[in-house]
């Protein structure tokens, strides 16, 4: 036994239905060995990976439409892989990133429960640079703003691994981290245009929850 309990779900994604490994509950945790403790993860934060957000519903849908054409792609905080695993199954290029010492694991499963191929992964904490990961046409993430400091790691991330011209996709639920990230990534010639809503629940209406585009063109001569 792992130490943990887990369920199978069923999500749609624009037609099409994911079979998705997740945790049971949010009461599950598991760190025998101290790795998520000293990757930074609170015991009080272990569970959420493990489960799929609205946010995340939201990130995949985006993805199962978006211009993925030639574009190399990659997702922050992949969790559970539900949108990595929509763009695989379109044939993108994409990495699917993460710092939860189970987010690989989980990711290869699932992509087996999809009769899809290992989508390729990398451990990724935020806030250390790695130049062998290279840069991106698209950058995507859900819920990624979850703490303060977050918007000023990703900023960063931003400027080191997205190419002149590239586009960030972020579903926010609205945890008041927006402004900041969206002032520095203005800094970093970025324009923002908001391109849906979304509630908490699959029951409700469209609420403080946002789908945000970072757009930035290389400079033409």
């Amino acid at each position: 036994m792992p130490g943990y309990a887990t369920r199978i779900l069923t999500i749609p994604v624009n037609g099409h239905d994911f079979r998705i490994r997740a945790l049971s509950d949010l009461q599950q945790f598991a760190d025998p060995t101290g790795r998520a403790e000293r990757a930074g993860i609170h015991s009080s934060l272990w569970s959420l990976f493990g489960q799929v957000w609205p946010a995340g519903r939201v990130l995949a849908e985006t993805m199962s439409r978006h211009d993925v054409s030639g574009k190399r792609i990659l997702e922050l905080g992949c969790g559970l892989g539900l949108s990595s695993l929509v763009l695989a199954r379109r044939g993108a290029n994409v990495v699917a990133s993460d710092h939860h010492p189970l987010a690989e694991s989980f990711l290869a499963y699932n992509a087996g429960l999809n009769d899809l191929p290992a989508v390729h992964y990398r451990d990724l904490p935020w806030e250390l640079p790695d130049a062998s990961l290279g840069r991106f046409d698209l950058i995507i993430g859900s819920d990624v703003l979850y703490e303060r400091g977050h918007g000023v790691q990703i900023a960063a991330m931003m400027e080191r691994h997205a190419k002149p011209t590239a586009d960030l996709l972020l579903t926010d639920p609205g945890r008041g981290n927006l402004g900041g990230f969206s002032r520095a990534m203005a800094l970093q010639g970025y324009e923002v245009h908001e391109e849906g809503g979304f509630g908490d629940d699959e029951s409700s209406s469209p609420g403080r929850g946002r789908l945000l585009r970072y757009s930035r063109h290389a400079a033409t001569t």
